[in-house]
């Protein structure tokens, strides 16, 4: 297969982009032949995420200390904080690539972690690294169809109308022939928007989204996010240090420092925080360092 080489050299079967590129937690598909065995692309809904008194220890170092936290289905959700604070740390764990020392994920009320005789929730996941994470041999329609193909997930012509459908959401429509050298950097974030998309998640998880963006394709990445935000119905948590960024999409956000969350609470209440920590990195972020 042609797509192949590429695919093994992030981790092939059971790698970090096959396991969270589409996070899947059910079998899709019975027979290989039968095009009415393609899920259904259209039928998203949001999860809700449960988070309780999740430790994690790296050696010595404690980089998750108790943490508490509850994510709504269908909202967007971001967590704030500087460099180094545990955050996309907290992210790996909500996609399993990490496993806590101890506590637990809940989704829709199921455990993640602790499976003993537990039902496995039923959802689909993906993800958008902080580096885009694409395949610079591959042109714009073939990375954003990479998982459907490799998958053997829909017929061709299938696959084609969803690559197609999904450029279209992030802004991007006709553009599958340009190849990955042809982007700017805010191309890219739309195109692993794109292509994590193609698999309508359930839940869409972003890592440091405006890494590398300068303010004009931040901006641009923001009303995208919020685009979609009209037209699907998934549970978004995104990772940022861009307090602007996180004020402008979230509708509520959560603030991690040395590894505990100080505060929840939507923009306004974020904005109006007391909480010295949050003065602090407010004031550092909007007026610079004292």
């Amino acid at each position: 297969m042609a797509f192949l080489p590429d695919f093994i050299k992030l981790g092939g079967e059971g790698g970090i982009i096959d396991k969270v590129m589409h996070g899947l937690t059910q079998p899709l598909f019975g027979s290989k032949d039968k095009d009415d065995n393609c899920i259904n692309l259209q039928d998203t809904r949001g999860v809700g995420i449960r988070i309780e008194k999740l430790n994690k220890f790296f050696d010595e170092k404690h980089v998750l200390k108790d943490i508490d936290l509850e994510i709504m289905a269908g909202e967007t959700f971001s967590i704030i904080g500087p460099s180094g604070t545990g955050k996309s740390v907290l992210l790996k764990h909500i996609v399993k690539l990490e496993e806590p020392d101890s506590g637990e994920i809940f989704i829709d009320n199921h455990p993640i972690f602790d499976q003993s005789g537990a039902e496995a929730p039923n959802y689909r996941y993906s993800m958008v690294f902080q580096s885009s994470a694409l395949f610079n041999s591959l042109t714009v329609g073939e990375n954003v169809g990479l998982w459907l193909r490799e998958k053997r997930i829909c017929k061709e012509l299938t696959i084609r109308h969803i690559i197609s459908d999904k450029l279209k959401l992030v802004g991007l429509e006709g553009q599958e022939g340009l190849k990955t050298a042809e982007l700017s950097g805010g191309m890219k974030k739309r195109v692993a928007i794109a292509r994590s998309l193609a698999m309508n998640p359930d839940l869409i998880l972003y890592d440091e989204p405006t890494a590398e963006l300068d303010p004009i394709n931040t901006d641009e990445l923001a009303n995208t996010i919020l685009g979609l935000k009209e037209r699907t119905k998934n549970t978004t948590v995104i990772v940022t240090h861009d307090l602007n960024f996180a004020l402008y999409i979230s509708d509520r956000i959560a603030m991690i420092s040395g590894g505990r969350i100080v505060e929840v609470g939507t923009p306004a209440e974020i904005k109006a925080s007391e909480n010295p920590i949050v003065k602090g990195f407010i004031y550092t972020t909007t007026k610079g360092i004292k």
